[in-house]
């Protein structure tokens, strides 16, 4: 079976997502495995919908089997939400091949870009060029047009192949193989054009209340899906609902507690912290904070992980949680072996010390999330969901228009943690 691994936050799935979906089985992949974010994105946002209503987009638009990347990767820089949605697919055992979107289809020219910032000449470059108060990103492509040329180099200049890049870069070594597709439409924060709306577009419609709109930028899967949730309250999350609560965590914080977020180390938690104490709002407080040196995004992360509380990145992704599968799905979850699966909550203190104290962790932060959703749901809401199945199971998730329960006979290897010899 030829298996193909897809990292993604689906935030929330349009239908460039699906029309990638359909490429791909055009191609040929018989199974889809889909790495993606749980509440909270790469953008130092919280997703517009929760992690399994996500995973149910993705499987009824042709996924097979969704897992979850845990908060401390999917909330952080391009390199370690690549690292970390890497290895999720890694850990399977299954995954042959990466494909992923990008303005640049050549996977040859990406693969040069990935190779000279592995190299010590790159480095090299990067020190020798004068700090003009330009941003870490602009000094980078700069050095690698110095080790590769101004034409490589310049492939930086696009959001999706700079994810494109840290992938390959993630996948050295592993045996998995890269696929690149060319991206369709609008791009990364660009409004509609004459190809798929993005999904920052999607979410700024929604934000704007044209909900319509929004759902018609949308395969109908998943906007059915997403509709759900907006009629029961659980969406469009938006950090501004959770504003005073973040402003009293970071108003709380010292100086010293800052430095712990600034992963550039050049004193950018000097602003941060002086903007907390200043602002009565969060865009005033990115925007006191903002300089050309350092990205919006940038600055969101930082702000997310202080309130989060987010600390440092695990040394692994001590687990593999199952959001979503097919009936495809769970014929791979039977060909997983020595592999930390879990599907119930309740299992994960068999997984060992550091898998159960993130997923308390991951508990923690999925209660903040339900914070930025219109109807707050009560805390706990991790420990109670259980994966979203295809089939009788998927059925009567339509039929009682909630999450499902555990279904009664269900196969022993769909709910628990599995491991070597245990049935699947």
């Amino acid at each position: 079976m030829k298996v193909t691994g897809i990292v993604c936050e689906y935030n929330p799935l349009h239908s460039g997502h699906a029309w990638m979906l359909r490429q791909l089985r055009e191609r040929g992949s018989e199974a889809i495995v889909c790495a993606m974010s749980g509440n909270f994105v790469q953008r130092g946002e919280a997703a517009v919908a929760g992690k399994l209503a996500r995973a149910e987009m993705a499987l009824r638009c042709g996924a097979d089997l969704v897992l979850e990347i845990p908060t401390p990767w999917a909330a952080a820089t391009a390199e370690t939400f690549a690292r970390g949605g890497v290895a999720v697919l890694r850990r399977t055992g299954v995954v042959e091949e990466l494909a992923f979107g990008a303005e640049c289809a050549d996977v040859t020219a990406l693969q040069a870009v990935a190779d000279a910032l592995d190299s010590a000449a790159f480095q090299t470059a990067l020190n020798a060029l004068p700090e003009d108060g330009g941003t870490f990103a602009a000094r980078r492509q700069a050095a690698v047009a110095a080790v590769a040329g101004e034409e490589r180099a310049a492939l930086l200049s696009r959001p999706n192949n700079i994810l494109a890049v840290e992938y390959l870069r993630a996948i050295r070594g592993t045996g998995i193989r890269p696929v690149a597709v060319e991206r369709q439409g609008s791009g990364h924060d660009r409004e509609e054009d004459e190809g798929f709306a993005s999904s920052s577009q999607v979410r700024r419609l929604l934000r704007a209340g044209q909900r319509s709109e929004a759902l018609g930028c949308m395969p109908e899967a998943a906007a059915r899906v997403l509709k759900r949730e907006m009629e029961r309250g659980s969406a469009p999350a938006d950090m501004e609902r959770c504003e005073r609560a973040v402003l009293d965590r970071l108003r709380r914080m010292e100086e010293k507690e800052w430095a712990r977020y600034d992963g550039g180390g050049e004193g950018l938690y000097h602003r941060l912290y002086q903007a907390a104490r200043e602002a009565g709002s969060l865009d005033e407080l990115l925007e006191r904070a903002k300089t050309k040196r350092y990205p919006m995004a940038r600055l969101r992360r930082m702000v997310l992980a202080a309130w989060l509380e987010l600390g440092d990145v695990p040394a692994e992704v001590p687990y593999l949680r199952l959001l979503a599968a097919s009936d495809t799905g769970r014929k791979l979850l039977r060909q997983m072996r020595d592999v930390p699966v879990l599907t119930k909550a309740a299992d994960v203190a068999g997984l060992g010390e550091a898998a159960e104290e993130l997923f308390r962790r991951e508990s923690r932060w999925t209660d903040l999330y339900a914070l930025a959703c219109p109807k707050a749901a009560p805390c706990g809401e991790d420990w109670r969901i259980t994966p979203v199945l295809s089939g009788r199971e998927m059925r009567n998730y339509d039929e009682k228009n909630t999450h499902p329960a555990d279904p009664a006979g269900a196969d022993a290897a769909d709910h628990g943690v599995r491991r070597r010899g245990g049935r699947a």
